[in-house]
């Protein structure tokens, strides 16, 4: 197989004004009290305001959020605010093989999808390898608060460890792309594993965790590939139904469009092989996004 390439609640912003306008009349009653009594009585806590309080918290923390984000948008140069994700699914979709992509005893291994089924208006951005280690690229995603999985590939992260470190304490997962970036079809059973449960070792070894999701390089695989992965713990392949550049967008459908729960694929890349920066490619791929009225949601939030 070969890979081709929030409204604020109206009921609660009339519970806050509700709540401080039942405080402010609480007070004048008690100012108006104290002169008729030699110890005026201490307000009574009015039922709800507790609630309404926590409201009017998360609304503030809400309105910051927002503000931080515009601010953000302004320093990083994009085009315009990026679309906030829906809250993620408590029941998530199911996810099966594309037709087409299905190996011959795909029943019992890992799928292979480019597209989660979800009538949420979102994608999910992906990014390969390791090769550029940007520290803008992470200072800007966390400041913009745009979600994105990696898929690693040691032989081009062992050089600094500590850079993905970085990345996976803003909340990003770091993922399974093989040890040596190899044609896995080229290669046997035995090979195919040591590529993929290498990798699973080392991100355990390195990062603490240990990788439910794995793409073979190229998005090429065979039935050994999805054997292996499923081996050494693998439960989903992802590929990707678009491709990100820093001055353009390339899509797999006959429509060249975007559609809910596609999966974008980017690289770690810089000048040397692009013609920009890895926030160049993040201007552009959100400007593509936020046009067609899409947000970036957590690829892992789905699945």
């Amino acid at each position: 197989m070969r890979d081709a390439a929030h409204r604020p609640p109206r009921r609660s912003a009339r519970l806050g004004m509700a709540a401080l306008a039942a405080l402010v009349v609480a007070a004048l009653g008690t100012g108006c009290g104290s002169s008729e009594s030699a110890k005026p009585e201490r307000p009574q806590p009015k039922a709800g305001a507790g609630m309404a309080g926590g409201a009017l918290d998360q609304a503030a923390k809400a309105k910051a959020a927002a503000q931080a984000r515009i601010a953000a948008t302004k320093k990083w140069g994009l085009a315009k605010v990026p679309l906030s994700a829906p809250p993620a699914p408590k029941e998530k979709p199911e996810i099966t093989a594309r037709e087409g992509f299905e190996v011959e005893d795909q029943e019992n291994l890992p799928p292979v999808f480019t597209t989660v089924p979800t009538e949420d208006k979102v994608v999910f951005l992906t990014i390969d390898d390791g090769a550029e280690k940007d520290p803008q690229f992470v200072k800007m995603m966390q400041e913009l608060q745009i979600p994105y999985t990696a898929f690693l590939s040691d032989y081009l992260v062992r050089d600094n460890y500590k850079y993905f470190k970085g990345m996976q304490a803003t909340g990003v997962t770091l993922n399974n792309h093989t040890l040596n970036h190899r044609y896995m079809p080229g290669l046997s059973y035995e090979k195919q594993r040591r590529e993929i449960c290498g990798q699973q070792e080392t991100i355990h070894k390195e990062f603490g965790t240990v990788p439910k999701l794995f793409r073979p390089p190229y998005g090429n695989y065979n039935e050994d590939t999805l054997k292996a992965a499923k081996s050494c713990g693998i439960a989903y392949v992802p590929i990707w139904n678009a491709e990100a550049f820093p001055d353009k967008m390339e899509y797999r459908e006959w429509d060249r469009d975007l559609h809910p729960g596609d999966i974008i694929l980017t690289h770690f890349r810089g000048r040397e092989d692009w013609k920009g920066t890895m926030p160049d490619m993040v201007r552009q791929v959100m400007k593509t996004v936020t046009d067609k009225g899409y947000a970036v949601a957590r690829l892992e939030d789905y699945l």
